[in-house]
C-alpha cells in the first residue's frame, strides 16, 4: 500500500505511477486520483521484482459540470462495435477563441472550458463537447461522478486542444455527474521502493 500527505491546495490531484528495473525506466499511470486521497493499493504484482513508485500533481481548472441522466437499455457490444464514430477524441473547430495559460494560476478558473454539453446517443452512450480556453494544456481529463459517489474519478485522458469524445457507460451508470478539466503535470514526488517477495505456494 502506497501512502503519502496531500499538502499541495493547488493540486487538482495526482497521478501515482511506477515503473521495474530501474528508477530511471519508464513510468506507467496506474490512476488519477482527486485531490484529498492519499492511499493506493497496487495489487496483483509479480514476485521477485523491483518496483518504484513516485507521484506526479496535477493541475488546472474544470468545466461546470452537468448531470446525465441515461435511458433504459443494455449494452450493446455489437452496436458499439458497429459504428462509434462519434466516440473519437476530436478537436472540433470553434472559431475564433481566446486562449490563455493555464500554468501556475493555482486554484482560478481562467482558461476553464466552457459550454461543456452531454448528448446522449444510446441507452449506454454519452457525446461530450466543449470550448477549449486553455493555451498551454497537457490534456483535458474528463471525470465522473456516478450518483451517490462523493468524488469524482477520471475517466478518460486526452490529449490537448481535443473538444469532443464519447463515452460508452456501464449499465450501473445510468446517473452520473461529469466535468473537462484542462491539466497540466507538475514535478514528480519523490521515489518509494520495494521488492517483491516470492509467490505464494500453489500459484
Amino acid at each position: 500500500m502506497l501512502k503519502w500527505q496531500d499538502d499541495d491546495p493547488a493540486a487538482a490531484g495526482h497521478t501515482v505511477e511506477f515503473a521495474t528495473g530501474t528508477p530511471g525506466s519508464e513510468y506507467t499511470v496506474l490512476q488519477y486520483v482527486q485531490a484529498g486521497q492519499t492511499m493506493y493499493t497496487h495489487p496483483d504484482l509479480i514476485p521477485q521484482t523491483p518496483f518504484y513508485y513516485r507521484l506526479r500533481p496535477f493541475y488546472g481548472p474544470a468545466s461546470a459540470a452537468v448531470e446525465v441522466d441515461l435511458p433504459p437499455g443494455a449494452y450493446d457490444d455489437k452496436a458499439a462495435a458497429d459504428d462509434h464514430a462519434w466516440a473519437q477524441p476530436l478537436p472540433v473547430p470553434s472559431g475564433s477563441v481566446a486562449k490563455q495559460p493555464i500554468r501556475g494560476a493555482g486554484r482560478s478558473t481562467a482558461g476553464a472550458p466552457t459550454e461543456f454539453t452531454a448528448t446522449v446517443m444510446d441507452p449506454n452512450g454519452i457525446k461530450f463537447t466543449w470550448t477549449d480556453h486553455a493555451s498551454d494544456e497537457d490534456g483535458y481529463l474528463l471525470e465522473s461522478k456516478p450518483k451517490g459517489s462523493a468524488t469524482y474519478n477520471e475517466v478518460e485522458v486526452l490529449d490537448p486542444n481535443i473538444t469532443s469524445v464519447g463515452l460508452t457507460t456501464l449499465p450501473t451508470e445510468k446517473q452520473a455527474t461529469y466535468r473537462v478539466r484542462a491539466f497540466y503535470y507538475g514535478k514528480p514526488s519523490n521515489i518509494a521502493h520495494q521488492t517483491t517477495g516470492d509467490a505464494p505456494p500453489g500459484t
